[in-house]
């Protein structure tokens, strides 16, 4: 009998916005695997949120799968087929696999090209959809992102902004060493901008103009920019 693997979204920060289902099928699974940038490490950002949620997580098997945070097409391809082969064992001896991911599995999520992979091995993903990080920030600001008719843009800002320049509203994220350009950006186009930093994290900053993000906010920041 085929083991499952479920992809399961824990919102961006804050445990309690993790979904009844992401904590009923956590509970369900044999094994909890979770991303992690350093091979030394033993939890993550998404399995410290989901044990929040979860306290009885840390007594189940668990499998950190390293993801290091690189653009080099070749070590990612390596790292996803190893972690795909890992996961493939435990399906084919009928355990149910929870892999744990910050917001929705649906963005910007790694595991997309690991799922993949194990399709072609003949195990396909059930996804659990979590809390996007933008909408939780736009909720901890107090802001819509999009109202009415208008149109909304999510951009990766490490890689490329140019599309603030089209109508419509937008969210950049993942701006983590290139928060300099993108505040050059959205002030040469004449825009302000709110951030929140680790939201619904301890560490959680807000930020209510674009004078206050700093060249060095964090990975998950969040920008919403001002204006149409």
């Amino acid at each position: 009998m085929k083991g499952r693997i479920y992809c399961i979204g824990v919102g961006p920060g804050d445990a309690e916005l993790m979904t009844l289902k992401a904590v009923r099928i956590i509970k369900e699974c044999d094994v909890i695997a979770y991303p992690i940038k350093d091979e030394q490490a033993d939890t993550s950002v998404a399995f410290n949120i989901a044990r929040q949620a979860v306290p009885d997580i840390a007594a189940k098997d668990l499998l950190p799968i390293f993801s290091p945070m690189v653009r080099d097409r070749k070590t990612i391809q390596e790292t996803h087929e190893r972690a795909a082969k890992q996961i493939s064992s435990l399906l084919a001896e009928g355990l149910k696999v929870a892999y744990l991911t910050l917001g929705d599995p649906m963005i910007y999520c790694t595991y997309t090209s690991l799922a993949k992979l194990l399709s072609e091995n003949g195990y396909e993903t059930e996804y659990v959809s979590g809390v996007t990080s933008f909408c939780a920030a736009a909720a901890r600001l107090g802001t819509p992102i999009a109202d009415r008719d208008e149109t909304l843009t999510i951009l990766p800002g490490v890689y490329d902004i140019s599309a603030l320049k089209h109508p419509g509203r937008h969210v950049i994220m993942k701006s983590a060493g290139k928060m300099h350009q993108v505040k050059d950006e959205l002030r040469a186009l004449g825009k302000d901008a709110m951030a929140v930093e680790n939201c619904g994290m301890q560490d959680e900053k807000i930020y209510r103009s674009i004078s206050e993000i700093p060249d060095d906010a964090g990975y998950f920041t969040v920008i919403l920019p001002s204006g149409k």
